[in-house]
């Protein structure tokens, strides 16, 4: 039986619509909830709230703004298994993933808290003997935009340091995880016991997005904007809120690759590019879409990467805790991944696993003989695919790696540390981990891409800038002296 949501989260209350629309299990369709479809109204509301809330949030000493941080990441603590289950049956997640997702989530809250007794700035000096101080404010209300694949993380993320640093919020989740993405948070913050409109959630439907985004972007309450999604719509957010002059935030997509030298543990190699390229079915901005192997390993670690990919079951992660392969989130994304599985047989690549797509669910698919031509090297695939490509040479590797409009993460396997560096350095991309996934998340660090891939950083001190204004303020003490004509 589907559960039913009473109202968007305004003020600290329950605002009862006359509209919802339909939640689905990516799995097998069914409808798991029915949620509260705002619009442009709502979202002004929303918007206002949070405007009103903003002063007293903010003149909040900083203490007691960590303490609220800690008590909202204790709620999610006690709800972890209710999580888990609502990550499962509305986004299509393994098991596994969930229990990483709910685990990690405390912590972002828990460095939320952190970075209130961080600095705010730094005395500076002063060529008239003025105490010279640059300070770091609070913005005012921000709205936060996130998507659907990590929910809870991306969210969290996303509100966690701005709220710890005194802006107050509009949050908008995707529309096919409105619950996990938003109004979970709406309980958590309730049950933390937070002040009203301090946190607003605004859920709506597909038909209703352009509206609400319309709204908390172009109003002049809004002071910041916070994106994580395609870099489509990212592009446009982004230029929406620059024509306002407004601070903007966007994490986009990626084409992230994972770089695999012959000196490298071809064992670690081949687990870190299988949890890379299927780790939620690729659905990940920093997967592995390109991994390039040194000629001289190349067929050793095709074969181990087979190998271990071919273990990973499809199905319903619900019905199956050992399913790791679940659903892709909709037939959208399931077509535009068999359409690029497609176009890459066509033009002469070979599937060397998988390649089948049956509804949803789509088999971990390894493929060689993939050339720049193919839509599967130039286009974020955001599902289990995952490309083979050789390289003879680290400038062939780094040239490859490159050549794409994205910039978000990216991985080097090597035994050597000076020759994993001077990679990392020429790649392109915001973030690079050597010998590790590209896949890397901790809530205390600068995440973020280059090019196409976004601007601003969430994470730590590097969170904090992005939300908040550095102000110069002097105390003059020594008299500067004016001109004498005035």
């Amino acid at each position: 039986m589907a559960r039913v949501f009473d109202g968007i989260f305004i003020g600290g209350r329950s605002v009862a619509t006359t509209r919802t629309f339909d939640d689905l299990n990516p799995s097998d369709g069914s409808v798991w909830a029915r949620i509260p479809d705002g619009g442009r109204a709502e979202a002004r509301a929303a918007i206002e709230a949070a405007h009103a809330a903003f002063p007293a949030w903010s003149s909040l000493p900083f203490t007691q703004r960590a303490h609220y941080m800690i008590k909202v990441a204790e709620a999610f603590e006690k709800r972890r298994t209710q999580i888990v289950e609502a990550l499962q049956a509305e986004g299509g997640g393994w098991f596994g993933k969930g229990m990483f997702e709910t685990g990690y989530v405390p912590e972002i809250f828990h460095a939320a808290a952190a970075s209130a007794y961080a600095p705010i700035g730094e005395v500076i000096p002063s060529e008239y003997g003025k105490m010279s101080l640059a300070l770091r404010q609070p913005l005012g209300v921000i709205s936060v935009i996130t998507p659907w694949n990590f929910p809870v993380i991306l969210t969290g993320r996303g509100i966690a340091f701005a709220l710890a640093a005194g802006n107050t919020v509009v949050l908008k989740p995707s529309e096919e995880t409105p619950y996990c993405g938003g109004l979970l948070y709406a309980e958590v913050f309730a049950e933390a016991g937070l002040p009203e409109g301090v946190l607003n959630v605004v859920s709506c439907s597909r038909t209703n997005v352009q509206q609400v985004g319309e709204e908390l972007i172009d109003n002049p309450r809004v002071k910041g904007v916070s994106f994580t999604g395609s870099t489509a719509v990212g592009r446009q957010i982004a230029a929406r809120a620059g024509a306002h002059l407004k601070r903007c935030c966007v994490e986009l997509g990626g084409k992230d690759a994972l770089i695999v030298c012959e000196d490298a543990d071809i064992e670690r190699a081949s687990a870190a590019a299988s949890f890379g390229s299927f780790m939620h079915q690729g659905q990940i901005c920093m997967s592995v879409e390109k991994v390039l192997v040194h000629e001289k390993v190349f067929d050793e670690f095709l074969r181990r990467f087979v190998e271990r990919a071919a273990r990973l079951k499809v199905g319903d992660p619900v019905k199956d805790k050992s399913n790791i392969i679940g659903p892709l989130i909709n037939d959208r994304q399931a077509a535009k991944v068999k359409e690029q599985i497609d176009d890459a047989v066509a033009k002469g690549a070979k599937i060397e696993l998988g390649g089948k797509v049956n509804g949803r669910f789509v088999e971990p698919t390894i493929l060689t003989g993939v050339t720049p031509d193919m839509k599967v090297y130039q286009d974020e695939t955001f599902g289990p695919v995952a490309p083979v490509i050789p390289f003879r040479t680290d400038d062939e590797a780094v040239a490859i790696a490159n050549d794409t409009e994205y910039g978000l993460s990216s991985g080097v396997m090597t035994r050597d540390e000076q020759r994993g560096l001077a990679i990392a350095r020429r790649l392109e991309t915001g973030m690079c981990h050597i010998n590790c996934s590209p896949v890397n998340d901790e809530p205390h660090a600068p995440f973020g891409g280059a090019k196409a891939s976004g601007q601003g950083r969430h994470g730590g001190r590097w969170a904090t800038e992005t939300f908040t204004e550095t102000r110069w303020i002097t105390l003059d003490r020594g008299g500067r002296p004016f001109p004498p004509m005035f």
